[in-house]
């Protein structure tokens, strides 16, 4: 279901299960968790999540796998757990991380990028959260990455209404930061430009960025690191710095 491979300091995740358009079983989740902290574990600056299937990026949760949760009430509490801490295991992820979204991109795959510190729309990308179609309802911190990402207006029109969102629409409600040909292609590119950037600052940016309480800390500790220092050497000496980690 989810393969690794690197381009250098890039680090892909890509979900490979076409016969059922990605559909993430409930088995799927924990394996989800190992290959994030794999790529955490690794040098990797950036970690983009891709499709290798055609046509879609994913379904969202296996229906068939959610049929069996009605009869099993702990399965459901297993499910929810190991589902949110998949997604929050990559939010917390100290590198950068983007949803390379080039086709359908439906229900718990909307939570999945919505994990991703940036989103990217490929031309033929739609999203539509859509649990109201099947008599259920979304998860507490998957709601509030949503409602965070569009405001409380369009994350209920998403929710209420089940409704498809092309590309434009996305860009437009601010579900996705960029509207690219190729979501794929953009988010190689803009990888490229983050990795060569000092890890730490990333890592400490992303920290603040998430509401740290230590963030005046991170502010005057950075200037105290290596990587300033090489900064600063590069600028002077007008030369790309090389950074740490």
């Amino acid at each position: 279901m989810f393969t690794i491979d690197s381009i250098g300091r890039i680090a892909r995740i890509s979900l490979d299960r076409p016969q059922s358009r990605n559909a993430i079983s409930l088995s799927h989740w924990k394996a989800l968790s190992a290959a994030i902290a794999e790529v955490g574990a690794s040098d990797a600056r950036v970690l983009i999540i891709r499709s290798m299937a055609p046509n879609i990026f994913s379904s969202g949760a296996d229906i068939g796998d959610l049929e069996t949760l009605g009869a099993d009430p702990a399965a459901r509490t297993t499910f929810r757990t190991e589902m949110a801490a998949a997604f929050d295991a990559l939010a917390v992820l100290p590198i950068a991380t983007i949803a390379a979204v080039d086709a359908g991109c439906y229900g718990a795959a909307v939570a999945l990028a919505l994990a991703c510190d940036i989103r990217i729309a490929g031309a033929k990308a739609s999203f539509a959260v859509t649990p109201a179609k099947v008599g259920i309802v979304y998860p507490k911190g998957d709601v509030a990455r949503l409602k965070a990402r569009i405001g409380p207006g369009q994350a209920a029109r998403m929710l209420l209404s089940g409704m498809v969102v092309d590309a434009d629409q996305a860009l437009a409600i601010g579900l996705v930061e960029e509207r690219a040909a190729s979501a794929d292609e953009a988010a190689l590119a803009l990888a490229g430009t983050i990795a060569a950037n000092s890890r730490a600052s990333i890592a400490g940016l992303k920290r603040i960025l998430a509401g740290d309480a230590d963030a005046d800390r991170l502010f005057e500790d950075a200037f105290g690191g290596a990587d300033f220092r090489e900064g600063v050497a590069a600028f002077k000496k007008r030369r790309k710095p090389v950074f740490e980690g």
